[in-house]
């Protein structure tokens, strides 16, 4: 234990974040560099070093927490670095971009607030990073077998560096310019500049992994062709089908899915642009949808100068304190104020949207919205409380709902989908098409980040039992297991 009387002893404390003014001014991350570090010691100290850690099973990863928050305590950023390494390819992703189902199952949670696990990650991996301990893992010898990994993201890069080190020569495709999927073009640079997305994929080419972009499976390269070229295949292309609002007017210029709306922006940052598309610079912006994606929506309107942002949710507003039916260590929803959410605009709850109104040029320019309240299981709306708000550039950011079937994909490799439009894979991950796997949200279904790289993991296992009859790799999750399903 890392201090016995720490939990007593040492409050919680978190990240301090810049000023609102400061950070809207720019596109870096949102917190004071090196705050964490004058504190991250005495909070790793918090931690009980349970008996039965909790916070093992709130973690898809089964991250070997109480271990590095010890080493953490003791300042041993190289062996803490080690036992996060240990399990987790990316921490610096998951310390900056996973809602911490961990944090909400820690011991310590019960009846005082939880250990900062989220900052200790985030502390022993950037240190790590600047003490050069994050070095090139190649494989002593090679397999002699070829694996190709379909999309860059958490998990297809989790499944592609797990599959190089065990020896085997791994090509990723990716269908964007860049490398990192919804990392590289769907987070916004204040949540997670790229520089962490670079330097690993400079990690990963070193250690022997391959990267092919502006390659989609399926229209430029067939799966017939990529299946003749390589012994196994891992589909981690993600769930990439938008959820969308079919409501009067919802043709309109100026409606879009966030999707389309936040790549633009992370593209300006990349020099492609000067200015984005579709901007919300002097417009009265509308997102849809009261998740992560809606808040990055919110962050990136901010920072192009919105003259209003409102963020709307169907959902009713959830309560501050964990509810009675989401009991410790279960994790819970929870009312959630993110820094986009600091930094501005209006939350609404409890409405749905009825229909949009354009203007003479057919532009959207106003949101026509009701309120709405469950009655007997049904979403029902409630009448007399209709009302207008102005609206000249809205996002839906509801959701995904399956991977993407347009390009061929999915019919070229023959693969079976469940009822949700997800590809269908068994406990080694492995699909209906022999010698064809798939990771993360492709399988799983929109989900966490923590979870796509833990698919990725044991996707990466499963691969290579299929290549060589047996695997020494790790095996953290199983895709039938919904114990931990959050």
């Amino acid at each position: 234990m890392a201090d016995p009387k720490g939990f007593l002893t040492t409050g919680r404390e978190t990240a301090c974040s810049r000023p609102v003014a400061e950070r809207l001014g720019d596109w870096n991350e949102v917190y004071v560099p090196g705050s964490l570090l004058p504190i991250i010691s005495k909070q790793a100290g918090r931690c009980m070093d349970c008996g039965i850690p909790f916070c093992h099973n709130g973690c898809p990863l089964g991250n070997l927490i109480p271990e590095w928050n010890d080493f953490a305590y003791r300042e041993d950023w190289s062996a803490a670095a080690e036992r996060l390494h240990a399990t987790n390819n990316f921490p610096e992703f998951t310390g900056r971009l996973c809602p911490a189902p961990c944090e909400s199952a820690c011991v310590l949670g019960i009846n005082q607030p939880a250990v900062t696990i989220k900052n200790v990650e985030v502390s022993i991996i950037d240190k790590a990073w600047d003490n050069g301990g994050v070095t090139p893992q190649p494989p002593e010898r090679l397999s002699g077998k070829t694996a190709a990994v379909i999309g860059s993201g958490p998990a297809g890069l989790a499944a592609a560096q797990q599959l190089t080190r065990a020896g085997h020569t791994v090509v990723v495709y990716e269908r964007a310019d860049r490398i990192g999927g919804l990392l590289r073009y769907g987070i916004p640079e204040f949540k997670m500049e790229k520089v962490h997305i670079n330097r690993r994929i400079e990690q990963m080419r070193a250690e022997g992994t391959k990267f092919r972009t502006g390659i989609e499976i399926g229209r430029d390269l067939s799966a017939t062709d990529l299946r003749k070229r390589f012994d196994a295949v891992v589909i981690a292309a993600g769930a990439t089908v938008s959820r969308d609002l079919p409501v009067p007017g919802r043709d309109l210029g100026g409606i879009h899915f966030a999707m389309e709306y936040l790549p633009l922006a992370n593209k300006v940052q990349e020099g492609d642009f000067m200015a984005p598309p579709i901007t919300a610079e002097g417009k009265h912006v509308v997102v849809i949808g009261g998740g992560d994606t809606g808040a990055d929506c919110v962050g990136t309107a901010h920072r192009q100068g919105a003259a209003s942002v409102t963020q709307l949710e169907i959902m009713p507003k959830p309560s501050e304190d964990r509810p009675t039916g989401q009991p410790w260590p279960t994790f819970p929803m929870l009312y959630k104020v993110t820094s986009a959410h600091e930094e501005g605009g209006e939350r609404v709850y409890s409405v749905s949207t009825t229909h949009f109104e354009g203007d003479e040029d057919g532009n959207v320019q106003a949101l026509h919205l009701v309120e709405v309240a469950f009655e007997d299981g049904k979403l029902v709306q409630k009448a007399g409380t209709e009302r207008v708000i102005p609206a000249q550039l809205v996002t839906l950011a509801m959701g995904f709902t399956g991977t993407d079937q347009a390009n061929g994909l999915v019919e070229q490799f023959g693969l079976e989908l469940d009822a949700r439009g997800n590809v269908e894979r068994d406990a080694s991950y492995a699909t209906n098409v022999d010698g064809v796997f798939v990771a993360g949200d492709a399988g799983r279904g929109q989900s966490l980040i923590v979870w796509a790289i833990a698919e990725g993991r044991s996707a990466a296992r499963g691969v290579d039992r299929f290549l060589t009859g047996t695997s020494a790799l790790p095996y953290p999750v199983k895709p039938t297991d919904r114990s931990l399903m959050v």
